[in-house]
């Protein structure tokens, strides 16, 4: 979720048209009687890895879920990720681990749980303590760790020590970058010294200092805003996942839209290179809401095999979804 630029990111969404329930996913097929180990998806073409539920701003509406599933069916989405907000920074109203792991539990099916704690967060017990304190969400449901938006440095030790259990848990990280959470410098050297300290732990890049760098002259400025215009050489994006294979990105709300609507021509190519680390994400979050993701993706007439990968696959295997 990203506050101070949400007025932005509309000024450039495309409306959320009505649509129908899509149908079961066609390379997975609804079981045959010979075969009763197999199983279908919930119906939908996309799983959305970028979604909150709640009020998370004083001036956004409250998304509850009967709200959330029924645009879900409008947008042919199977399955969307429900993130909590757990950091002052993050949004104005914080958005806890048990509201999200209550609002998702009576329909796990299509509702992911993540967890997350603030790396300033006091605990006891030291890394055992931790474990045990993460642990509690993992064993209630929770498939990930996010939406990490602290106000300190993407590399701080504090934050450093949670990707270290994350590791340990098998929890995938998925982390907002600007000016003023989890921040970095241009060229995200300090995210690469965290990809590289914490091999073990899959990331996912999100937020307007994480999609300016896909540019190479992003520069410390452009890590607060949406820089428009030409991609003149791939940045640090390209750079870090080239160097580091946990490194994945979200393609949610304005940043991700920008990213993708700046230079059309280099983000087609973009994500035709990147189709293994990218995963589809709207930062859906009121009623009513624009979500420009689905149609400029559509635009783009990917391959179907990419367009698979990015719009479900990815994330289902990422987050090791069953079916």
């Amino acid at each position: 979720m990203e506050p101070e630029h949400r007025i932005s990111r509309r000024s450039f969404c495309a409306s959320a048209g009505a649509g129908t329930v899509a149908l079961l996913w066609a390379s997975r097929p609804i079981a045959l009687p010979e075969e009763p180990s197999r199983k279908t998806w919930p119906a939908g073409r996309y799983v959305d890895v970028h979604v909150h539920v709640g009020r998370v701003w004083n001036d956004t509406k409250d998304l509850g879920v009967k709200d959330l599933l029924a645009w879900m069916d409008s947008r042919q989405v199977s399955q969307a990720v429900i993130l909590p907000l757990t950091s002052p920074e993050s949004s104005s109203q914080l958005i806890t681990n048990e509201h999200v792991l209550a609002e998702t539990r009576p329909h796990r099916d299509r509702l992911v749980p993540f967890c997350c704690l603030d790396p300033r967060t006091s605990w006891n017990g030291g890394r055992a303590g931790l474990i045990d304190l993460l642990k509690r969400n993992v064993d209630a449901g929770a498939r990930g760790f996010g939406e990490h938006k602290p106000g300190v440095k993407i590399d701080d030790p504090r934050s450093r020590r949670l990707y270290e259990a994350c590791g340990e848990l098998g929890l995938p990280v998925l982390f907002h970058l600007d000016e003023q959470r989890n921040m970095d410098a241009p060229g995200l050297p300090g995210l690469e010294t965290v990809l590289r300290g914490h091999p073990e732990v899959q990331f996912i890049g999100h937020g307007p200092g994480w999609w300016a760098s896909i540019s190479g002259d992003a520069s410390e400025r452009d890590l607060a805003i949406y820089p428009r215009g030409p991609v003149p050489s791939r940045g640090a994006i390209d750079r870090l996942m080239d160097a580091h294979p946990n490194i994945h990105g979200d393609l949610s709300a304005g940043s991700g839209a920008n990213a993708l609507e700046r230079d059309p021509a280099f983000a087609r190519e973009f994500v035709l290179r990147r189709a293994d680390r990218l995963l589809f994400g709207t930062d859906y979050l009121e009623p009513g809401q624009k979500t420009p993701q689905f149609e400029i993706l559509e635009a783009m007439r990917l391959p179907p095999d990419v367009e698979a990968k990015v719009l479900r696959e990815n994330a289902r295997k990422l987050l090791k979804l069953t079916a």
